[in-house]
């Protein structure tokens, strides 16, 4: 049986995005585990002013990539982003708002709880 997927507060992980389809499984939510080492586990709102910034730094979320079947993220959506560009993007004064809900726990080895619960929209 697989371990139950836990959220930041010790929650059921909620999803975060069926359209676009989100998350490292493209299964809607933000599971992650070695496999994965962005750790795709911070569900974010996205903005136009943080599509740009993460353009700038190498990380460019909103041009498509038809041969991925990857759409590109637009303003108001919701999407998995790497738990280390969060954190960058947290030190470098850009951090998203974040579905804390959505947010899977492996967050919490890369950034405190009560920072995430700064950006997050939903508490």
């Amino acid at each position: 049986m697989m371990e139950e997927s836990l959220n930041v507060l010790g929650e059921p992980l909620e999803p975060c995005s069926l359209k676009p389809l989100t998350g490292f499984h493209r299964d809607g939510y933000c599971n992650t585990g070695d496999h994965n080492p962005a750790v795709h586990a911070v569900c974010i709102y996205a903005t136009e002013e943080f599509l740009e910034y993460s353009k700038k730094v190498g990380n460019d979320l909103s041009t498509p990539i038809p041969e991925y079947n990857f759409a590109g993220v637009k303003p108001g959506q919701s999407w998995c982003l790497g738990g280390h560009s969060f954190v960058k993007a947290h030190l470098d004064g850009m951090a998203p708002q974040i579905f804390i809900h959505a947010t899977h726990k492996k967050m919490l080895e890369l950034i405190d709880l009560e920072t995430l619960k700064q950006y997050a929209i939903d508490l």
